[in-house]
């Protein structure tokens, strides 16, 4: 008999500010030596930058200056004293990696004057390696404190805290850049770097003369051929990305049609409705009862019965999936749609979709869950996120809701990698499996930014050993895409979040669990194919765990840099040790920046779960020691190892003990309780931080195969807890209950 999973409530995280930062000492590489004429040529650099810019007849104010670092770099590696000094972050407008994907290139939007100060400090710096350190200087003698403070630096026109601090700048950089980006002049959406000018007054200028409504936000437009040709003719340093705008719908593969007469289906009542934007939806379908149409396509573009069968086959999968596919009953039930028809045929303008997309979530705030299963043919940059997907993540912070998208399929063999929307970092992105479990051989691949485990997780999108079977216009037909992968992840998170009314963080965070299961080391292959893996079938195998394992939901908000709960009462064997495993999930929906192209999440949350240490630091399950506030020469951690192996800015956190077959008891400590941290960190604001939802789902795996649930509860319920075991059941009848109409005579 299978463990109900528990919802713990009612014991709130506590919040806490960091403790007053020590003084952030600048260190230089340890792996470079800065020599005299390495300073030299990045002063000559620079000087052909800023001569490039005096002689540039430019509609604005300030330069665009790229800052070529020799490593994926940290903000604490980051320029600190050249530029403008400490507050050269706020100036950063783009981000992106080199070809390798192993440096970072950082575009800074700068005063001419800062240029002015950067090459007087190069200069001053190569005097004093000159003149003190033979014309070099490596970490040894960096940071040998004695040596340096005995040198007259008031005699050497630079103090030597300046001194040091580009020093260390020097060791992290590699070039400076003026960014000259190529590409095609065609009908395209363009990102522009934020050079604090109107976006149209800007144009203007440039002989480009735009609507209103051809500009996205105050960056990101919309270009006809000849406008591109201009821009990338006249200023193509303003461009920071383009894409084109014309999108084909990726296809479904393998679709065979043949009539059917379907069964009658019953009015809908109180289920749960689900939005669906999509192709058009033909309402003569038997279920059309059940889905509320809106076509948002102009009525002056004409239309083919082929403009109706993807819609309409995505719909049908969502009212009454189950009945037409017994294999693939989830337990779920039906649901309503409402539907938005926004694209015709296979091809569609993404500007306007996008555009679209925006004023439907703005005037339906009542759906929760929406389907996505439209994707462009293009492969998505390695540089920057989608503009569509870009969206979809602003809409998804600033609202409580979660898209699900199809992660796209091959229209041939060159292209390999996943396409728009399939990019959206705070999307449930679905590739597709067999029914054997095998990845299809139209699935594109992951990851997004070089980092971003997209997809999420596949789910059954139908092949040649078993088609989906979906209703089309015409009547029953067999298909086989991401596309009809997608609508069965959106049912489900429909119940968790619609009947079982947890919250979108831990619906996501418990599909996410119950597709990885105790994988805890998936091959990069793996991750780019299946994501965290393939999602139950079963609705019960999501909310029910085995015998043998405890697992819990709790969900909070992360105000300050530290959120903590120190009162989990993992219960003990007789020896007084935690005969346990344990892993969690943490899923969270950060505010995001396009314009900061790899560097694109704005908010870190760093999980942290484990025994409470008697010194009152978290014995993490995971081992990960970042935000600990212990020695940090010990425990440094290179910016990239953080990415790799403890998914920094990732907003999908997977932390997990190594699965043996001798695991062993661990040791209790005076505080028997376990502990978890939230540490947040942000890149830009430090208010982008402050709200974040997180929902977490912790699993404690016995063993030695103990139930030991039932004493866990007990303990919650003494620790303060309110526990809510999920039971499906005794949800679903409340939410009848709930949802009745009572008639008064």
């Amino acid at each position: 008999m299978a463990n109900n999973v528990l919802e713990l409530k009612g014991n709130r995280f506590v919040q806490a500010s960091r403790e007053a930062k020590p003084k952030v000492i600048p260190n230089m590489n340890g792996h470079n030596v800065v020599t005299s004429e390495h300073v030299y040529k990045l002063q000559t650099k620079m000087e052909q930058i800023k001569n490039f810019w005096l002689n540039e007849s430019k509609p604005f104010d300030g330069i665009l200056i790229c800052v070529c670092y020799n490593k994926i770099a940290a903000k604490s590696n980051r320029i600190g004293g050249l530029l403008r000094g400490k507050d050269s972050n706020y100036a950063v407008v783009g981000a992106k990696f080199n070809k390798d994907r192993t440096k970072h290139i950082i575009t800074y939007f700068l005063d001419i004057n800062d240029l002015n100060k950067s090459i007087s400090l190069l200069d001053k710096t190569k005097i004093v390696l000159d003149k003190v350190f033979s014309g070099k200087i490596d970490q040894v003698t960096f940071k040998d404190h004695k040596n340096i403070n005995s040198i007259p630096f008031k005699g050497l026109g630079i103090s030597k805290s300046l001194f040091k601090q580009v020093i260390a700048d020097i060791s992290y950089i590699d070039d400076f850049e003026i960014e000259n980006p190529s590409g095609e002049s065609v009908q395209s959406i363009i990102t522009l770097y934020d050079i604090k000018m109107d976006t149209k007054t800007l144009l203007k200028k440039l002989g480009i003369d735009i609507l209103s409504s051809r500009i996205l936000d105050n960056q990101t437009i919309f270009l006809d051929k000849n406008q591109s040709e201009i821009l990338f003719t006249k200023a193509p340093y303003l461009i920071s990305m383009a894409t084109a705008d014309l999108s084909q719908l990726s296809p479904e593969d393998f679709i065979q049609q043949h009539k059917q007469n379907l069964q009658h289906i019953p009015e809908p009542t109180i289920e749960p409705t689900i939005g669906v934007i999509d192709t058009l939806f033909d309402e003569r379908v038997y279920f059309s009862n059940w889905v509320e149409y809106h076509e948002m396509v102009n009525a002056n573009i004409p239309k083919t019965p082929n403009d109706y069968r993807h819609g309409t086959a995505i719909s049908s999968i969502i009212v009454d999936g189950p009945r037409l596919n017994p294999w693939l009953d989830d337990g779920c039930g039906k649901f309503k749609v409402r539907h938005f028809g926004v694209a015709v045929g296979s091809q569609f303008s993404s500007f306007t979709i996008i555009k679209q997309i925006k004023e439907i979530i703005a005037k339906n705030k009542d759906i929760k869950v929406w389907n996505i299963s439209l994707g462009s043919d293009q492969e998505v940059n390695d540089n920057f996120i989608s503009a569509e997907a870009s969206v979809l993540d602003q809409i998804q912070y600033e609202n409580d809701v979660i898209f699900v998208i199809a992660g796209t399929n091959k229209t041939n063999e060159n292209i390999n990698r996943i396409g728009s929307p399939a990019d959206s970092i705070n999307s449930m992105v679905v590739n597709a499996v067999t029914k054997n479990g095998l990845s299809t051989k139209y699935s594109r691949k992951g990851i997004v930014l070089s980092f971003f485990a997209k997809p999420d997780i596949s789910y059954y999108g139908g092949s040649s050993e078993q088609y989906i079977h979906v209703c089309e216009p015409l009547g029953e037909a067999k298909v086989a895409g991401t596309s009809f992968a997608a609508p069965w992840v959106a049912r489900k998170l429909s119940y968790l979040i619609d009947i079982l009314e947890l919250s979108r963080e831990v619906a996501k965070a418990l599909i996410i669990d119950a597709a990885r299961g105790w994988n805890n080391e998936p091959t990069a292959s793996e991750i780019a194919l299946y994501g965290h893996g393939i999602v139950p079938i079963k609705i019960d195998d999501i909310v029910k765990t085995k015998e043998d394992e405890i697992k819990f939901l709790v969900s909070d908000i992360s105000e300050k840099w530290n959120t903590y709960n120190y009162n989990f009462p993992t219960p003990m064997n007789k020896d007084d040790k935690y005969p346990y495993i344990a892993k969690a999930i943490m899923c969270y929906f950060p505010k995001c920046n396009r314009t900061q192209g790899v560097d694109y999440t704005n908010t870190e949350l760093n999980l942290h779960f484990g025994r409470i240490k008697n010194n009152g630091k978290i014995s993490n399950i995971n081992g990960d020691k970042q935000n600990q506030n212990i020695d940090t020469e010990r425990n440094y951690l290179l910016e990239s190892d953080a990415r790799s192996n403890f998914r920094k800015w990732d907003n999908v956190k997977y932390i997990a003990e190594i699965v043996k077959k001798n695991n062993k008891p661990k040791i209790s400590y005076e505080n028997k309780n376990w502990g978890m941290e939230i540490k947040t960190n942000n890149r830009l604001n430090p208010k982008d931080g402050e709200g974040v939802r997180f929902g977490i789902v912790v699993t404690l795996k016995e063993i030695n195969g103990v139930n030991r649930i039932d004493e866990f509860i007990r303990s919650c319920h003494l620790s303060g807890w309110l526990v809510n075991a999920i039971d499906v059941n005794a949800k679903v009848n409340i939410y009848q209950n709930m949802n009745e109409e009572i008639e008064f005579e």
